[in-house]
């Protein structure tokens, strides 16, 4: 079979799982963290191209920036089918989200608007000592007297 018939075959299956999940959001979010697992641990299994700066850099005479391209294993192309139905899903995720408050969709935005539906506390009273001390009258001062 060749690769682009495989290629249209695997993002077939990936649009018919993300069309079911549209349907069944409970579907969709296990899907979702299934596909995140799996991506996990496909990226874990893949070996480093080169741990040392100069591998960074192509090492050994490559002129390239990230070394000479490999031919494309299993586990490439489990990650990049895996890594575009993760995208996929939390589009569709954030799509499909239930929003409580018209036209308010974040989180931030949520906590602030709960804050302000809130009645405002009045202030607190200052308080005030229960015996107060009789107030001494200042004196007046004298008037000169003229002589």
């Amino acid at each position: 079979m060749p690769a682009k018939v495989k290629w249209i075959v695997a993002f077939g299956i990936g649009i018919a799982l993300l069309w079911l999940g549209w349907l069944l959001p409970f579907f969709l979010t296990t899907f979702h963290v299934a596909l995140t697992i799996v991506l996990v641990l496909i990226i874990l299994m893949q070996s480093g191209s080169a741990a040392d700066l100069a591998g960074a850099f192509g090492g050994a005479g490559s002129q390239t920036a990230f070394g000479p391209r490999s031919a494309a294993t299993f586990l490439t192309k489990a990650t990049v089918w895996c890594a575009t139905m993760f995208m996929f899903t939390s589009l569709l995720l954030s799509l499909h989200a239930p929003t409580g408050t018209p036209g308010i969709n974040s989180v931030l935005s949520k906590a602030g608007a709960q804050q302000t539906s809130q009645p405002a506390k009045p202030a607190p009273k200052p308080a005030v000592p229960v015996h107060l001390p009789p107030a001494t009258p200042t004196p007046a001062p004298a008037k000169p007297t003229g002589h």
